[in-house]
């Protein structure tokens, strides 16, 4: 029976970071493949607000040694100035700070970025127009914010610029922001020697999505219903509402637990390119941040390990969906 996480109990204390991939790079963008001889013998994870450490080892029961191109998808950036998003802000050639080793050794990952406004590739013209691609950063709002009035219809005419009016005590001022989504795969070349194991290595800054308050508790309105999709993506089960419910200042109204939402995300679907089409031994270890705040995630005989950390050790593991994380973070007390 799937097991539901619900490490709220204090007793017992919440854009898709990623899986490696084969790849292979065409004219129409990154597409992935499946490498039948390359098995992925074991995954260990590490998720927490601050970074996402992954250790993988490979194995290559062909008979040939392998040149194989590995791809990273990282998870999208979708910029919204108005949510307390927490954002990787590494430099523009490596947004997420992505440092990834081969057996111990360096390796040099390609970065591959693109922007898209409403499923559609934008990336041609953000470039024409000389933006950035990221479009969470200052220069991205300068630059949006400057355009002449004739870009400026385009690209709210595409979905691509978010209007934004409000007087700062100057008077009304409209102002136009970056909507477009930034999309990043980073690629490297693995060699991969026949009947031998490799070490894959990689570490990263998450994107953090987030609210101020917890969203949860409302009750369904205009056809939406919160919790039922909070028990769907995060499994939050009865136990764990419970006692989010006990921590209201107010009973009668469900923004007045003391928390902020945080969510993460990691793309686990994509380690099923791999030969045989599970990981043999996975173990993922999520970490809270603090032991007054809250988390949830669905999976399977999770265990609490130590004060913040929560794993789940499976073989055979066989990844049907992504990894959605719910922590919950302690308001500072006033």
């Amino acid at each position: 029976m799937k097991a539901q996480l619900a490490a709220a109990l204090l007793l017992i204390a919440a854009p898709a970071f990623a899986n490696d991939t084969s790849a292979v790079l065409t004219t129409g963008g990154l597409e992935f493949i499946t490498s039948t001889d390359i098995v992925m013998e074991s995954e260990e994870l590490f998720i927490s607000k601050d970074e996402i450490r992954v250790v993988y080892k490979f194995r290559n029961d062909g008979t040939e040694d392998q040149n194989i191109l590995v791809a990273f998808p990282m998870p999208d950036i979708v910029p919204n100035f108005w949510s307390p998003v927490a954002f990787p802000m590494g430099p523009d050639d490596n947004l997420f700070e992505f440092e990834t080793t081969l057996d111990g050794q360096k390796v040099d990952a390609t970065l591959h970025e693109y922007a898209y406004a409403f499923g559609v590739d934008r990336t041609k013209l953000i470039k024409q127009l000389g933006l950035p691609l990221v479009p969470i950063s200052e220069a991205a709002s300068e630059a949006t914010d400057a355009l002449d009035d004739e870009t400026t219809a385009e690209l709210l005419h595409l979905g691509m610029l978010t209007p934004d009016e409000f007087d700062a005590g100057e008077g009304w001022e409209k102002h136009y922001w970056p909507a477009w989504t930034y999309k990043a795969t980073y690629t490297w070349e693995g060699h991969f020697p026949a009947g031998k194991t490799v070490t894959v290595e990689h570490r990263y800054k998450p994107s953090v999505g987030g609210t101020v308050g917890v969203s949860f508790l409302s009750e369904p309105y205009e056809g939406y219903d919160p919790a039922a999709e909070y028990r769907t993506k995060y499994c939050t089960d009865d136990g764990f509402i419970s006692a989010v419910r006990a921590t209201l200042t107010n009973p009668d109204e469900p923004w007045s637990a003391p928390f902020y939402e945080s969510w993460i995300s990691y793309i686990l679907t994509t380690g099923g390119n791999w030969g045989g089409g599970s990981i043999e031994k996975f173990r993922l270890v999520v970490d809270k941040g603090s032991t007054e705040n809250l988390v949830s995630f669905c999976g399977d005989d999770i265990k609490k390990t130590g004060p913040t950390t929560f794993e789940m050790v499976k073989e055979d593991f066989w990844p049907e969906k992504e990894l959605e994380i719910l922590i919950l973070e302690r308001q500072p007390s006033e």
